[in-house]
């Protein structure tokens, strides 16, 4: 337990002393849960939890029931774990506002492969650009099931006019790992091409991303009079 860690080692008081970023992963998932066992200390417990789980992108998408497989993780520590973790996804759900060039679809996948193609669950991420062909924000704006995620051309381009985006391009994950376009991936991109079209808002590509894989449905000829 904390109170019998010395002073200078418990991680609420190196996180006060030093921040956040002087602490090791396993002394942030301590102050989360707050407390060990009987016979186990809680910086112990947070390392037993990454050892069990193998990792800290695993232990993220871990249950409730999983959690409370691990001697010393009851319902309550469970819950504050997931809340935690489920802060964080959200997080970085919001958005990023960063300028970053794009010359083409890799880098597209790049920037953005990171924070979907792990969802299991279908996620759309919009990117919009400048006139100058850099991505200034990009947010996921939609979230559907393990085959499909639904959404309307009134969704994607009130924010890229609510954004003023010179162009947009539009990525979704697929769980299953095969990034090949379905024909509703096909329909809903010709749909926002149009509605781009009509409201003076390009859309330049739309990316499918699989397990370490993508198809740019720009390089498949499907999106024409658009460019990188």
């Amino acid at each position: 337990m904390l109170a019998q860690i010395p002073k200078e080692e418990r991680p609420r008081e190196r996180f006060l002393q030093r921040g956040a970023d002087a602490l090791s992963l396993t002394e942030l998932i301590a102050i989360c849960l707050g407390s060990g066992r009987k016979g186990q200390s809680v910086l112990s417990l947070a390392e037993t939890l990454l050892s069990r789980f193998g990792g800290l992108s695993s232990l993220l998408e871990a249950s409730v029931e999983s959690l409370t497989e691990v001697k010393g993780i009851g319902i309550a520590k469970a819950i504050q774990l997931q809340a935690a973790f489920a802060l964080a996804k959200r997080c970085n759900r919001k958005g990023g506002s960063a300028r970053c060039f794009i010359s083409g679809p890799e880098d597209v996948y790049t920037l953005i492969a990171p924070e979907i193609e792990n969802e299991k669950r279908e996620v759309l991420a919009l990117l919009m650009r400048d006139a100058r062909g850099y991505i200034f924000h990009h947010e996921i704006i939609a979230m559907g099931t393990l085959s499909e995620v639904i959404v309307h051309p009134r969704e994607v381009y009130h924010q890229a006019l609510h954004h003023r985006a010179f162009s947009l391009i539009i990525a979704h994950n697929h769980p299953s790992g095969d990034p090949h376009p379905s024909q509703a991936d096909l329909e809903l991109t010709k749909l926002l091409v149009v509605s781009g079209n009509l409201l003076g808002v390009r859309l330049d590509d739309h990316l499918i991303i699989g397990r370490s894989s993508y198809v740019s449905l720009w390089s498949e000829g499907v999106i024409k009079n658009s460019k990188y």
